[in-house]
């Protein structure tokens, strides 16, 4: 981990705040190609890895103009989706960590077009699939308990969503041929990276766990641990209410105030003007 904090204290001051919002720019761009002039995609945008080592570079940006979904609804919902995805996951990380996180699942997908052109002498269409699904893994794995509505009418965990795709794509690993096998672990290298070796696994040791949990009884008030530690200021929710409740203070209100997953990102920011009553 020492690794990555040298990098932001490096670079940090180069990283693009509201990456994603650019993001969907590009993915709009190309979902008006797509509905008007499809072809101009795949003959000059598209990850072609032998037109660009024929000099056609620009192919290395412009194939992360494939907008996600199919048809134009399913698009657009799409794009809300991935947008509020990367947002989210850049006010939990930081812009920096979240400038890397997605940088490197291009590079993974630049980088599978290469390695498969040069061992196959074919280029697979490759485009922003993989990219996209390592931002739902980036949220399943900081917000287990976040809520999608599959089908838009089932509610489920992202934690259960992102195990599903998990075993979907161990399988297609398993199965699969070299070139697949090869698509998998390059693409989602972001992945890997991230929520393995960037880890502080000493977190998770017993003896490490049992310590801090006897210090914090030891050193909590009477009261905090017969009450409730964490309350939300919309809902009235404690962590009582449930275990699977998360608590966060927001950054851009004026005061200690803490809100619950479902109202960190959907309430009105408390000003000098506005405070609750």
């Amino acid at each position: 981990m020492k690794w990555f904090y040298k990098l932001e204290r490096k670079y940090g001051r180069y990283a693009i705040h509201n990456l994603m919002y650019y993001i969907i720019i590009l993915y709009a761009a190309g979902l008006a190609i797509e509905l008007f002039a499809p072809e101009i995609y795949y003959r000059y945008l598209s990850l072609d890895m032998e037109a660009i080592l024929h000099g056609q570079v620009w192919r290395l940006l412009t194939f992360l103009m494939q907008a996600p979904g199919s048809g134009l609804l399913f698009s657009l919902i799409a794009l809300y989706v991935y947008y509020m995805m990367g947002t989210t996951l850049e006010r939990t990380w930081g812009a920096f960590r979240f400038n890397l996180y997605y940088l490197i699942g291009v590079l993974g997908t630049v980088l599978t077009a290469l390695v498969l052109y040069l061992i196959t002498g074919q280029s697979y269409a490759l485009g922003t699939g993989y990219i996209n699904l390592s931002l739902f893994f980036g949220v399943a794995m900081s917000y287990p308990d976040m809520q999608f509505l599959f089908m838009f009418i089932i509610p489920i965990k992202a934690k259960w969503l992102a195990a599903f795709e998990a075993i979907l794509y161990v399988y297609m690993f398993i199965t699969g041929g070299f070139a697949t096998k090869i698509e998998i672990v390059l693409s989602l290298l972001n992945v890997l990276l991230f929520f393995f070796l960037t880890r502080d696994y000493s977190r998770i040791n017993p003896r490490n766990v049992k310590r801090k949990m006897d210090f914090q009884r030891a050193a909590a008030p009477k009261s905090a641990v017969r009450g409730a530690q964490h309350k939300c200021a919309i809902c009235g929710r404690t962590e009582k209410d449930g275990a699977d409740l998360v608590f966060r203070y927001c950054s851009k209100c004026e005061g200690s105030y803490e809100y619950c997953q479902e109202h960190l990102y959907t309430h009105q920011h408390v000003k000098a003007g506005n405070r609750p009553e």
